[in-house]
């Protein structure tokens, strides 16, 4: 039984390129990053990814990201050695799992894992907040300086930032909620009752 306070904790966020009409999305930057109550916030990678899909416009104008800004950009399966290297024994850690974990099936059989939703943990810590989306989070929790002083100069829909964001978010969640001592298990299975609940209200 590993207790939270020994863990590492490695965030993954892959920002992509829009899926358009008959095509498949594709992911164009991932950020990774890790915490642990030990160390802190360490470890920080970022990288454009190549794709031989077009950018969706609604895709380009959320995060920013343009045609020049993949020139030269790794193909996905030659980062193999980034992911295997930061996500391998970590707890992975994602805001809204789903798009993550299937990008990363590009990977058959990595076994990274187990994984920490902080959309879900969210939810459950604070049922009652309006919006449990990433940046409506850390702004009602008064987090967001705390993000901008680990990846300066960058902002949300940058990969590394949201990467960073989501760690700042379960390192504090952790702390407010007294959970350093509680097994790693019990925070990849949330009760979300409460917030459900406030859904049907």
């Amino acid at each position: 039984m590993q207790l939270v306070r020994h863990c590492r904790f490695t965030a993954i966020d892959f920002e992509s390129a829009g899926a358009s009409r008959g095509r498949t999305d594709h992911p164009i930057q991932v950020g990774l990053a890790s915490w642990s109550a030990e160390i802190g916030h360490h470890d920080d990678f970022v990288s454009y990814i190549h794709t031989d899909q077009p950018i969706h416009w609604a895709a380009g104008k959320v995060h920013g990201i343009g045609p020049g800004d993949l020139v030269g950009a790794p193909h996905l399966l030659t980062l193999w050695p980034e992911f295997k290297r930061r996500l391998g024994g970590a707890w992975v850690v994602a805001h809204g799992k789903g798009t993550e974990k299937r990008f990363l099936r590009a990977f058959p059989g990595h076994g990274f894992g187990p994984w920490i939703d902080t959309l879900l943990l969210a939810r459950a810590a604070w049922p009652d907040l309006p919006d449990h989306s990433l940046g409506a989070l850390c702004k009602s929790l008064s987090l967001v300086d705390a993000v901008q002083s680990l990846v300066p100069a960058k902002s949300w829909h940058d990969a590394l930032f949201d990467t960073v964001a989501s760690l700042v978010l379960l390192a504090h969640l952790i702390e407010v909620h007294d959970l350093a001592d509680l097994p790693a298990a019990d925070l990849a299975c949330p009760d979300t009752a409460a917030w459900h609940r406030t859904r049907r209200i």
